[in-house]
């Protein structure tokens, strides 16, 4: 696909992050958040994402073809969330003809944590956790440099969870999934953050990252990192039947 890239030397590159129920935009110009919107409600997404992304622009001046690429939070995360965002921002990319470029949801999140509790204290990792319903969460465990040390995985979690890894390192959980883990992961080694704020803004230096290298997804073909596939939950007087 051919791609209409402008103003290369200070690129503007919109971030669209509703892989949680937080629903945020932002807008980058070279490794500097100008401007987000943001909403932590959890059901809004699909009326609220354009709406933010044209305040956001009308504010900054700018028009979606001024943009020199868009990124999308890609996963793992929630199912309908993801498919907004993606959905979103492949339209805009289709028609302004403009790269798109996909983020790891939690890799991201460790920037969030560094910039908001800044860990500067000896062998520590970063646990990242979403929220996947019941004692499950998706989740990875990253260095401070970012550095994967376990993969993304869907964990179901007991006591015994991350063990192998707590009995080496301090282990800092955090995001929309760990405060329900903090009363079965009870090792010494384990801190649970409880304030951790998501936000696009966090998905700036991978974005550029990948902008500064040109590593663009197809528009047409790209998906998210769903991790899991979709099911949808039974009516409930469908279950009543069953009984």
């Amino acid at each position: 696909m051919y791609y209409l890239v402008v103003n290369m030397s200070h690129p503007f590159i919109l971030h669209i992050e509703t892989s949680t129920e937080v629903c945020s935009v932002a807008l980058s110009q070279d490794n500097r958040c100008i401007a987000v919107r943001e909403n932590s409600d959890g059901r809004n997404h699909a009326t609220m994402l354009t709406l933010f992304v044209e305040e956001l622009l009308k504010e900054q001046k700018i028009s979606v073809n001024q943009l020199n690429a868009i990124a999308v939070s890609s996963g793992p995360g929630s199912y309908t969330g993801l498919r907004i965002g993606l959905s979103t921002a492949k339209g805009m990319c289709y028609g302004a003809g403009i790269p798109l470029i996909a983020v790891s949801t939690l890799h991201a999140m460790c920037y969030g944590l560094l910039e908001q509790h800044p860990v500067v204290d000896g062998d520590i990792l970063l646990c990242p956790m979403i929220d996947a319903r019941r004692m499950e969460v998706y989740t990875a465990l990253y260095d401070k440099q970012g550095n994967v040390k376990k993969d993304v995985s869907a964990e179901i979690i007991t006591e015994d969870s991350f063990r192998q890894w707590l009995d080496k390192y301090t282990i800092y959980f955090f995001g929309n999934g760990a405060a329900k883990c903090s009363g079965a992961i009870t090792h010494p080694n384990a801190i649970f953050v409880n304030d951790y704020l998501h936000s696009a803004r966090y998905m700036i230096p991978d974005a550029i990252k990948a902008f500064n290298e040109k590593h663009f997804e197809d528009v047409a073909y790209f998906e998210p990192f769903y991790l899991k596939d979709f099911i949808a939950g039974k009516p409930k007087q469908i279950l009543s039947t069953l009984k």
